[in-house]
């Protein structure tokens, strides 16, 4: 299997031209993945705190937006956020439809609810594995509820930092859905070129092994800030 697909790539005459065209996705790939996660971060945060401080409405609001986001398909997410604004009149008329008739908008705000919701589940799991005896500490030092709240984050983080790196891959790979509304990251460039030449095995292979490396190296980097998270934990 391995001699006939190197054969393939030695005998076809195009699939070394294909690598440049696929490489100018790469640009936009990282810019939804980079705008999602920041969007997702946002999200995160903004619910982790409604739902650790328990606010009254808020909290249940949140809980119905995390089993929606968490509990639907991303393609889904994605076509009823670019495609259905356009069935109303009075959104189309609006100032928002400014950005919503933008597929590249679109696509970062469908990823970015969809990262937030998940990534608010890794927060609110770092914090309640955080020892109770480090609340009881707090308390008994009488800080008050934000203060207590800060101390929880400084320790759930540097245990939520193996998880969120898996939600960042996640994320660029998720990205490669935003070629289903005409964008032409990386996935988007490989449907074009292989559209005009069929030649599926060197265009869709060369995509991915793009996407291997991009994550091969989201991976270290996000394995090199959990070293340092260690050893800062350590010396504490």
């Amino acid at each position: 299997m391995t001699e006939w697909l190197l054969s393939h790539f030695a005998t076809s005459p195009d699939w070394f031209g294909y690598l440049p065209i696929l490489l100018q996705g790469v640009n936009i790939t990282l810019q939804i993945t980079a705008y999602g996660l920041l969007l997702g971060l946002v999200i995160a945060l903004s619910l982790t705190w409604i739902l650790e401080r328990r606010i009254p409405v808020l909290a249940q609001v949140t809980e119905g937006y995390l089993l929606l986001l968490t509990g639907t398909p991303l393609l889904v997410q994605i076509f009823l956020i670019y495609y259905g604004p356009a069935q109303f009149d009075w959104i189309k008329s609006s100032w928002a439809w400014t950005y919503l008739r933008e597929p590249m908008f679109c696509a970062i705000l469908a990823l970015g609810m969809n990262a937030g919701a998940y990534t608010c589940r890794l927060f609110k799991g770092a914090l309640e594995a955080v020892p109770k005896g480090e609340t009881l500490a707090c308390q008994a030092l009488g800080m008050s509820r934000g203060q207590t709240l800060n101390v929880k984050c400084r320790h759930a983080m540097r245990r939520v930092i193996p998880a969120y790196s898996n939600e960042v891959v996640l994320v660029l790979k998720g990205s490669s859905l935003a070629s289903t509304i005409s964008i032409m990251e990386i996935m988007g460039l490989a449907q074009r070129i292989n559209g005009q030449t069929y030649d599926t095995l060197a265009v869709f292979g060369l995509a991915g092994a793009i996407y291997l490396i991009l994550n091969g190296l989201l991976t270290w980097i996000f394995r090199l800030l959990e070293t340092r998270a260690l050893q800062f934990q350590a010396q504490q």
